[in-house]
Protein backbone atom coordinates (compact mmCIF):
# COMPACT_ATOMS: atom_id res chain seq x y z
CA UNK A 1 0.00 0.00 0.00
CA UNK A 2 1.28 3.54 -0.84
CA UNK A 3 2.15 6.40 1.28
CA UNK A 4 -0.67 8.30 -0.32
CA UNK A 5 -3.47 5.12 0.42
CA UNK A 6 -1.75 5.13 3.79
CA UNK A 7 -3.09 8.09 4.75
CA UNK A 8 -6.19 8.10 2.96
CA UNK A 9 -7.13 4.64 5.18
CA UNK A 10 -5.90 6.29 8.11
CA UNK A 11 -7.96 9.70 7.44
CA UNK A 12 -11.39 7.13 6.71
CA UNK A 13 -10.60 5.47 9.90
CA UNK A 14 -10.34 8.51 11.97
CA UNK A 15 -13.73 9.91 10.17
CA UNK A 16 -14.98 6.41 10.80
CA UNK A 17 -14.37 6.95 14.47
CA UNK A 18 -15.70 10.46 15.16
CA UNK A 19 -18.82 9.90 12.83
CA UNK A 20 -19.84 6.72 15.61
CA UNK A 21 -20.22 9.20 17.78
CA UNK A 22 -21.91 12.02 15.20
CA UNK A 23 -24.57 8.99 14.92
CA UNK A 24 -25.56 8.72 18.03
CA UNK A 25 -26.77 12.72 18.12
CA UNK A 26 -30.07 12.74 18.79
CA UNK A 27 -33.28 15.15 17.53
CA UNK A 28 -32.11 18.33 19.81
CA UNK A 29 -28.67 18.23 19.43
CA UNK A 30 -29.09 18.13 15.84
CA UNK A 31 -31.48 20.90 15.31
CA UNK A 32 -29.02 23.26 17.65
CA UNK A 33 -25.91 21.79 15.17
CA UNK A 34 -28.04 22.83 12.39
CA UNK A 35 -28.67 26.18 13.59
CA UNK A 36 -25.03 26.77 14.71
CA UNK A 37 -23.94 26.04 10.91
CA UNK A 38 -26.98 28.30 9.86
CA UNK A 39 -25.34 31.25 11.38
CA UNK A 40 -21.84 30.74 10.90
CA UNK A 41 -22.08 29.90 6.93
CA UNK A 42 -24.47 33.62 6.98
CA UNK A 43 -21.70 35.63 9.05
CA UNK A 44 -18.66 33.34 9.91
CA UNK A 45 -19.13 34.34 12.84
CA UNK A 46 -19.00 32.06 16.06
CA UNK A 47 -22.46 31.09 17.71
CA UNK A 48 -23.14 31.69 21.50
CA UNK A 49 -25.55 29.63 23.81
CA UNK A 50 -27.70 32.58 24.67
CA UNK A 51 -28.47 33.32 21.02
CA UNK A 52 -29.28 29.94 20.44
CA UNK A 53 -31.78 29.45 23.30
CA UNK A 54 -33.02 32.41 22.02
CA UNK A 55 -33.68 31.28 18.06
CA UNK A 56 -35.06 27.82 20.53
CA UNK A 57 -38.07 29.99 21.67
CA UNK A 58 -36.09 29.67 25.34
CA UNK A 59 -37.43 25.66 25.37
CA UNK A 60 -34.03 25.57 26.58
CA UNK A 61 -31.79 27.30 28.54
CA UNK A 62 -28.70 28.36 27.94
CA UNK A 63 -26.88 26.20 30.59
CA UNK A 64 -28.60 23.15 28.34
CA UNK A 65 -27.82 24.42 25.50
CA UNK A 66 -23.94 24.45 26.63
CA UNK A 67 -24.33 20.74 27.47
CA UNK A 68 -25.05 20.24 24.26
CA UNK A 69 -23.05 21.99 22.18
CA UNK A 70 -20.09 20.23 24.41
CA UNK A 71 -21.54 17.10 23.38
CA UNK A 72 -20.86 18.13 19.95
CA UNK A 73 -17.41 19.59 20.57
CA UNK A 74 -16.27 15.88 21.68
CA UNK A 75 -17.96 14.70 18.66
CA UNK A 76 -15.73 16.56 16.53
CA UNK A 77 -18.17 18.67 15.40
CA UNK A 78 -17.69 22.04 16.62
CA UNK A 79 -14.83 23.75 18.04
CA UNK A 80 -13.76 27.28 19.91
CA UNK A 81 -10.63 29.12 20.62
CA UNK A 82 -12.02 29.89 24.23
CA UNK A 83 -13.96 28.23 26.74
CA UNK A 84 -16.62 31.11 27.23
CA UNK A 85 -16.79 31.87 23.66
CA UNK A 86 -18.81 30.43 20.67
CA UNK A 87 -18.52 27.61 18.43
CA UNK A 88 -17.91 27.25 15.19
CA UNK A 89 -18.33 24.34 12.98
CA UNK A 90 -14.88 22.11 12.13
CA UNK A 91 -14.13 21.18 8.75
CA UNK A 92 -15.39 17.67 9.55
CA UNK A 93 -19.24 19.16 11.04
CA UNK A 94 -19.26 21.23 7.89
CA UNK A 95 -18.72 17.39 5.88
CA UNK A 96 -21.70 16.43 8.09
CA UNK A 97 -23.91 19.25 7.42
CA UNK A 98 -22.99 18.50 3.51
CA UNK A 99 -23.49 15.02 3.81
CA UNK A 100 -26.76 14.64 5.86
CA UNK A 101 -28.73 18.08 6.61
CA UNK A 102 -28.07 20.32 3.51
CA UNK A 103 -31.35 20.77 1.54
CA UNK A 104 -30.18 21.77 -2.03
CA UNK A 105 -31.76 24.61 -3.72
CA UNK A 106 -33.42 24.49 -7.03
CA UNK A 107 -31.05 26.54 -9.88
CA UNK A 108 -33.14 29.83 -10.52
CA UNK A 109 -34.30 30.88 -13.69
CA UNK A 110 -32.09 33.71 -14.22
CA UNK A 111 -29.07 31.42 -13.28
CA UNK A 112 -29.98 29.12 -15.79
CA UNK A 113 -30.38 31.29 -18.50
CA UNK A 114 -27.11 33.35 -17.56
CA UNK A 115 -25.12 29.98 -18.23
CA UNK A 116 -27.06 28.87 -21.07
CA UNK A 117 -25.99 32.12 -22.73
CA UNK A 118 -22.83 32.01 -21.84
CA UNK A 119 -21.90 28.52 -22.90
CA UNK A 120 -24.28 28.87 -25.73
CA UNK A 121 -22.91 31.81 -27.13
CA UNK A 122 -19.43 30.92 -27.85
CA UNK A 123 -18.00 28.05 -30.72
CA UNK A 124 -17.10 24.52 -29.58
CA UNK A 125 -13.55 26.05 -28.76
CA UNK A 126 -13.26 24.21 -25.51
CA UNK A 127 -10.77 27.15 -24.47
CA UNK A 128 -12.90 29.56 -25.09
CA UNK A 129 -15.83 28.19 -23.51
CA UNK A 130 -14.33 26.54 -20.81
CA UNK A 131 -12.63 30.34 -19.91
CA UNK A 132 -16.02 32.15 -19.93
CA UNK A 133 -17.80 29.45 -17.67
CA UNK A 134 -15.34 29.83 -15.35
CA UNK A 135 -15.28 33.51 -15.32
CA UNK A 136 -19.03 33.28 -15.27
CA UNK A 137 -19.07 31.45 -12.08
CA UNK A 138 -16.85 33.25 -10.21
CA UNK A 139 -18.99 36.52 -11.02
CA UNK A 140 -22.30 34.52 -10.22
CA UNK A 141 -21.17 32.97 -7.18
CA UNK A 142 -18.55 35.22 -5.95
CA UNK A 143 -15.83 32.66 -5.41
CA UNK A 144 -12.75 31.81 -7.95
CA UNK A 145 -13.97 29.42 -10.83
CA UNK A 146 -11.53 26.93 -11.86
CA UNK A 147 -11.73 24.86 -14.74
CA UNK A 148 -9.59 21.74 -16.50
CA UNK A 149 -10.31 21.98 -20.69
CA UNK A 150 -10.43 19.02 -22.31
CA UNK A 151 -6.91 17.14 -23.88
CA UNK A 152 -6.92 16.74 -27.69
CA UNK A 153 -6.52 13.02 -27.08
CA UNK A 154 -9.45 11.58 -28.62
CA UNK A 155 -10.42 10.71 -32.86
CA UNK A 156 -10.28 13.16 -35.41
CA UNK A 157 -12.51 14.16 -37.78
CA UNK A 158 -11.25 16.88 -40.01
CA UNK A 159 -8.59 19.40 -40.60
CA UNK A 160 -8.77 22.56 -42.86
CA UNK A 161 -5.97 25.32 -43.89
CA UNK A 162 -7.41 28.40 -44.09
CA UNK A 163 -5.15 31.60 -45.61
CA UNK A 164 -5.55 34.82 -43.44
CA UNK A 165 -2.65 36.75 -45.04
CA UNK A 166 0.02 35.98 -48.01
CA UNK A 167 2.49 34.36 -44.81
CA UNK A 168 -0.48 33.03 -42.51
CA UNK A 169 -2.67 30.49 -42.17
CA UNK A 170 -5.72 29.49 -39.79
CA UNK A 171 -5.83 25.76 -39.16
CA UNK A 172 -8.53 24.25 -37.67
CA UNK A 173 -9.08 21.18 -36.22
CA UNK A 174 -11.99 19.32 -35.31
CA UNK A 175 -12.23 15.93 -33.34
CA UNK A 176 -15.01 12.88 -33.58
CA UNK A 177 -16.02 15.16 -30.64
CA UNK A 178 -17.28 17.85 -31.78
CA UNK A 179 -14.06 20.34 -30.55
CA UNK A 180 -12.87 22.60 -32.61
CA UNK A 181 -9.17 23.63 -31.60
CA UNK A 182 -8.36 26.66 -34.04
CA UNK A 183 -4.15 27.86 -34.52
CA UNK A 184 -2.40 30.28 -36.87
CA UNK A 185 0.84 29.40 -38.38
CA UNK A 186 3.23 31.04 -40.49
CA UNK A 187 2.87 29.28 -44.38
CA UNK A 188 6.25 28.68 -45.84
CA UNK A 189 7.74 31.18 -48.20
CA UNK A 190 6.74 30.24 -52.15
CA UNK A 191 4.24 27.71 -50.89
CA UNK A 192 1.18 28.00 -54.04
CA UNK A 193 -2.68 27.52 -53.18
CA UNK A 194 -2.74 24.36 -54.59
CA UNK A 195 -0.09 22.79 -52.37
CA UNK A 196 -2.29 23.89 -49.23
CA UNK A 197 -5.23 22.49 -50.60
CA UNK A 198 -3.74 18.84 -51.55
CA UNK A 199 -1.69 19.17 -48.33
CA UNK A 200 -5.50 19.48 -46.63
CA UNK A 201 -6.81 16.61 -48.46
CA UNK A 202 -3.66 15.04 -47.79
CA UNK A 203 -3.99 15.18 -44.12
CA UNK A 204 -7.76 14.65 -43.83
CA UNK A 205 -7.11 11.06 -45.44
CA UNK A 206 -4.74 10.40 -42.53
CA UNK A 207 -6.43 11.70 -39.66
CA UNK A 208 -9.97 10.38 -40.02
CA UNK A 209 -10.81 8.06 -36.96
CA UNK A 210 -7.77 8.62 -35.43
CA UNK A 211 -5.78 10.32 -32.73
CA UNK A 212 -3.19 13.26 -33.23
CA UNK A 213 -0.62 10.40 -31.91
CA UNK A 214 -1.82 8.02 -34.78
CA UNK A 215 -1.99 10.27 -37.27
CA UNK A 216 1.26 12.08 -36.56
CA UNK A 217 3.25 8.16 -36.34
CA UNK A 218 1.00 6.75 -39.57
CA UNK A 219 2.34 10.53 -41.68
CA UNK A 220 6.13 9.71 -40.36
CA UNK A 221 6.11 6.14 -41.62
CA UNK A 222 4.45 7.36 -45.30
CA UNK A 223 7.14 9.64 -45.75
CA UNK A 224 10.29 7.33 -44.44
CA UNK A 225 8.63 4.25 -46.85
CA UNK A 226 8.25 6.30 -49.76
CA UNK A 227 4.74 5.61 -49.82
CA UNK A 228 4.69 9.54 -50.43
CA UNK A 229 6.23 11.82 -52.05
CA UNK A 230 6.56 15.50 -51.04
CA UNK A 231 8.25 18.58 -51.47
CA UNK A 232 10.18 20.03 -48.75
CA UNK A 233 7.31 23.30 -48.76
CA UNK A 234 4.69 20.75 -48.13
CA UNK A 235 6.55 18.71 -45.44
CA UNK A 236 7.02 22.17 -43.23
CA UNK A 237 3.27 22.62 -43.50
CA UNK A 238 2.24 19.25 -42.63
CA UNK A 239 5.42 19.23 -39.95
CA UNK A 240 3.90 22.89 -38.90
CA UNK A 241 0.31 22.18 -39.20
CA UNK A 242 0.52 18.98 -36.79
CA UNK A 243 2.92 20.28 -34.33
CA UNK A 244 1.19 23.58 -33.73
CA UNK A 245 -1.52 20.90 -31.85
CA UNK A 246 1.33 19.39 -29.43
CA UNK A 247 0.33 21.15 -26.62
CA UNK A 248 -3.39 21.04 -26.95
CA UNK A 249 -2.87 17.02 -27.20
CA UNK A 250 0.33 16.60 -24.25
CA UNK A 251 -0.53 19.08 -21.87
CA UNK A 252 -4.04 19.01 -19.21
CA UNK A 253 -4.87 22.89 -19.47
CA UNK A 254 -6.24 24.53 -15.90
CA UNK A 255 -7.73 28.05 -15.89
CA UNK A 256 -8.42 29.77 -12.60
CA UNK A 257 -10.06 33.10 -12.68
CA UNK A 258 -11.34 35.15 -10.09
CA UNK A 259 -8.61 34.59 -7.41
CA UNK A 260 -8.80 38.24 -5.75
CA UNK A 261 -12.36 37.30 -4.49
CA UNK A 262 -10.94 34.86 -1.80
CA UNK A 263 -9.40 38.03 -0.10
CA UNK A 264 -13.11 39.33 0.30
CA UNK A 265 -13.65 37.01 2.99
CA UNK A 266 -10.81 37.31 5.37
CA UNK A 267 -11.55 37.85 8.57
CA UNK A 268 -8.64 38.02 10.31
CA UNK A 269 -5.01 39.76 9.50
CA UNK A 270 -3.10 36.42 10.28
CA UNK A 271 -4.88 34.44 7.55
CA UNK A 272 -3.95 37.38 5.20
CA UNK A 273 -0.59 36.08 4.27
CA UNK A 274 -2.26 32.22 4.17
CA UNK A 275 -4.80 33.26 1.49
CA UNK A 276 -1.96 35.39 -0.47
CA UNK A 277 -0.03 32.24 -0.52
CA UNK A 278 -3.22 30.24 -1.76
CA UNK A 279 -3.98 32.23 -4.67
CA UNK A 280 -0.39 32.04 -5.54
CA UNK A 281 -0.68 28.64 -5.75
CA UNK A 282 -3.63 28.84 -7.41
CA UNK A 283 -2.17 31.00 -9.96
CA UNK A 284 0.78 29.01 -10.69
CA UNK A 285 -1.75 25.95 -10.95
CA UNK A 286 -0.07 23.99 -8.07
CA UNK A 287 -1.07 21.07 -6.48
CA UNK A 288 -4.96 21.62 -8.11
CA UNK A 289 -4.10 18.32 -10.90
CA UNK A 290 -4.34 16.01 -8.05
CA UNK A 291 -8.31 17.45 -7.02
CA UNK A 292 -8.99 17.32 -10.71
CA UNK A 293 -7.50 13.29 -11.06
CA UNK A 294 -9.98 12.45 -8.00
CA UNK A 295 -12.90 14.36 -9.46
CA UNK A 296 -12.19 11.99 -12.43
CA UNK A 297 -12.17 8.63 -10.33
CA UNK A 298 -15.09 9.64 -8.99
CA UNK A 299 -17.37 10.66 -11.80
CA UNK A 300 -19.50 12.85 -9.80
CA UNK A 301 -19.63 16.50 -8.31
CA UNK A 302 -17.13 16.49 -5.29
CA UNK A 303 -17.09 18.51 -2.16
CA UNK A 304 -13.26 19.24 -0.74
CA UNK A 305 -13.58 20.97 2.75
CA UNK A 306 -10.89 22.58 4.29
CA UNK A 307 -8.34 20.14 5.46
CA UNK A 308 -9.43 17.33 3.32
CA UNK A 309 -7.30 19.20 0.70
CA UNK A 310 -3.59 19.94 1.71
CA UNK A 311 -3.90 23.18 -0.59
CA UNK A 312 -6.91 24.37 1.18
CA UNK A 313 -6.14 23.66 4.97
CA UNK A 314 -4.42 26.19 6.32
CA UNK A 315 -7.08 28.84 4.50
CA UNK A 316 -10.46 27.40 5.35
CA UNK A 317 -11.48 26.76 1.97
CA UNK A 318 -13.94 24.62 0.21
CA UNK A 319 -13.62 23.44 -3.36
CA UNK A 320 -16.99 22.37 -5.26
CA UNK A 321 -15.92 20.75 -8.81
CA UNK A 322 -18.15 18.50 -11.34
CA UNK A 323 -16.85 16.93 -14.28
CA UNK A 324 -18.03 17.15 -18.14
CA UNK A 325 -18.47 14.24 -20.26
CA UNK A 326 -18.11 13.66 -24.50
CA UNK A 327 -20.92 12.21 -26.45
CA UNK A 328 -19.70 8.42 -25.55
CA UNK A 329 -19.84 9.97 -21.84
CA UNK A 330 -16.35 9.45 -21.16
CA UNK A 331 -14.97 12.35 -18.57
CA UNK A 332 -12.97 14.80 -20.25
CA UNK A 333 -12.54 18.10 -18.01
CA UNK A 334 -13.83 19.35 -15.08
CA UNK A 335 -15.50 22.79 -13.64
CA UNK A 336 -16.11 24.68 -10.31
CA UNK A 337 -15.52 27.24 -7.73
CA UNK A 338 -13.18 27.31 -4.58
CA UNK A 339 -14.53 30.01 -1.67
CA UNK A 340 -14.30 30.17 1.69
CA UNK A 341 -15.57 27.08 4.17
CA UNK A 342 -19.04 29.07 4.77
CA UNK A 343 -20.04 28.92 1.15
CA UNK A 344 -23.65 28.97 0.34
CA UNK A 345 -23.55 25.10 -0.34
CA UNK A 346 -27.02 25.17 -1.06
CA UNK A 347 -26.89 27.62 -3.78
CA UNK A 348 -23.89 26.71 -5.08
CA UNK A 349 -23.62 22.87 -5.65
CA UNK A 350 -27.08 23.16 -7.75
CA UNK A 351 -25.28 25.81 -10.03
CA UNK A 352 -21.44 24.33 -10.46
CA UNK A 353 -23.42 20.80 -11.29
CA UNK A 354 -26.09 22.65 -13.96
CA UNK A 355 -23.32 24.19 -15.49
CA UNK A 356 -20.91 21.31 -16.12
CA UNK A 357 -24.02 19.11 -17.82
CA UNK A 358 -24.32 22.51 -19.93
CA UNK A 359 -20.90 22.37 -20.85
CA UNK A 360 -21.28 18.02 -21.48
CA UNK A 361 -23.64 18.91 -23.88
CA UNK A 362 -22.16 21.54 -25.99
CA UNK A 363 -19.69 19.36 -26.40
CA UNK A 364 -21.61 16.64 -26.73
CA UNK A 365 -23.59 18.10 -30.06
CA UNK A 366 -20.94 16.84 -33.05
Amino acid sequence: MRKKDNLKFSNILSFQKKTSKILELNQRSRKIFKLIVDDFLKDGMPVGSRKLSIKMGERLSPASVRNVMFDLQEAGLLKSNHSSAGRIPTDLGLRFFVDGLLQVKKITSSQSKEIQETISKNSANPDQICNDAATMLSGLLDCAGIVIAPKLDGSLKHIEFVPVSKDKALVILITDDGIIENRIISLPKGLPGSLLTETTNYLNSIIKGRTLIQSKKMISEEIKNDKIRIDKLAQKLIDDGIACWDDASKKTKLIVTGTSKLLDDVHAIDQLEDTRELIEKLENKKNLMGIIDETNEARGLQIYIGSENNLFGLTGCTTIISPFKNKDKEIIGAIGVIGPMRLNYAKIIPVVDYTANMISKKFQIT
